[in-house]
């Protein structure tokens, strides 16, 4: 070991449950993280900073104002930029010794074995429930630990799932803590979160991949841990692992793991709010609705539900600048692309993040 690597690790060197060999298990693991938001960005700054020897950022999200309250690791001027690009920079400013790359893209059922495929352990730090089964389901089917991180309100989940035992089995996944995939359960934007919540639980999922790697303490194997940050409980659930491969796999035939906000974004067809805000109230600017009763700080020239939207339904000036309006940015991004298709060189953006984002 370099005298610079352990100048930079001596103090997790000191921990007699380290030491030498257990940082040299850190240098030689390489771990996925999926989403770069609340989660992943501690995640992957932490573990990086441990001594992680190759990590992969994946993320297909773009920076908004709304973001900064609990995404430290990005600043006001790297609002509108890919998450990814950011955060693996930042990385690789402070962790000399780990190996950073990213890919930009969203994870979907046709990427998802090929992505996972060369890393030791992946760590969930999405805000997306059909991802998060997504990752589970892929993780069971090809025998990777998955480190499980979650949010509602106040309270934060953890777990360590899908382990090899002793005896050749593996222990329990997502599917045996909630077996179905469920829509009713909002994501953070739309039932707010707090800062504090998102850190402790990042910390808990750069806790347990450590200590599988090093093979120190005991993981949260079988186990899924409930805390609620209002009153400092916490409790941990017993797991049975019901949901084993041959059924997972058969679920993974069939199931789409499709989440219309996890669509990726045409970064060359958004602005932000902030950039919106500075050209408000130019002439040339069309701002479009595409959901009808869309509360509204501003006027718009005029409004088309998403549901009937047509290319046709504008009147066509290139020398103006459309942006399409929705609440959240989804179906503002599908009209953007339905109006380019059909007029490629008309100035086109959807709103990033939609009016949600803009109003924060």
């Amino acid at each position: 070991m370099s005298i610079l690597k352990k100048e930079l690790f001596k103090r997790q060197i000191a921990l007699s449950e380290i030491g030498e060999v257990g940082q040299n298990k850190l240098q030689n693991a390489s771990v996925l993280v999926v989403g770069c938001g609340g989660l992943g960005g501690p995640v992957a700054t932490y573990l990086a900073s441990s001594g992680i020897g190759k990590l992969h950022l994946v993320d297909f999200d773009i920076i908004d104002v709304s973001n900064l309250h609990r995404q430290v690791f990005y600043a006001m001027d790297d609002v509108g930029k890919p998450k990814v690009e950011v955060l693996s920079e930042f990385i690789k400013k402070r962790a000399p010794f780990t190996e950073v790359t990213h890919t930009k893209d969203s994870i979907c059922k046709e990427n998802i074995y090929d992505i996972i495929s060369e890393y030791d352990i992946v760590v969930d730090g999405t805000d997306s429930i059909p991802t998060k089964y997504l990752l589970n389901d892929a993780c069971v089917i090809k025998n990777k630990p998955l480190v499980y991180g979650s949010l509602y309100k106040f309270d934060g989940y953890v777990s360590t799932f899908n382990v090899l035992q002793k005896d050749g089995s593996y222990s329990s996944n997502l599917r045996d803590a909630f077996p179905e995939i469920t829509s009713e359960v909002p994501n953070c934007e739309e039932a707010g979160t707090l800062n504090s919540i998102v850190t402790m639980i990042a910390a808990q999922q750069v806790n347990e991949v450590i200590k599988l790697i090093t093979g120190i303490g005991k993981p949260l194997i079988n186990k899924l841990l409930v805390y609620n940050s209002l009153q400092n409980t916490q409790l941990k659930v017993t797991l049975t692992s019901n949901f084993l491969k041959d059924r997972i796999a058969a679920l993974f035939k069939v199931e789409t793991y499709f989440d219309p906000a996890c669509v990726s974004q045409n970064l060359d067809w958004q602005i932000s709010a902030v950039e919106l805000k500075k050209i408000i109230d130019n002439s040339n600017l069309q701002l479009i609705a595409v959901l009808p009763n869309l509360k509204l700080p501003f006027q718009v020239h005029q409004i088309i539900p998403i549901q009937s939207f047509k290319p046709e339904c504008i009147e066509v000036d290139y020398s103006k600048t459309y942006v399409l309006i929705c609440q959240r940015g989804v179906n503002s991004e599908k009209a953007t692309k339905i109006v380019k298709e059909k007029y490629p060189e008309l100035n086109v953006l959807s709103l990033t993040g939609g009016i949600s984002g803009y109003e924060n």
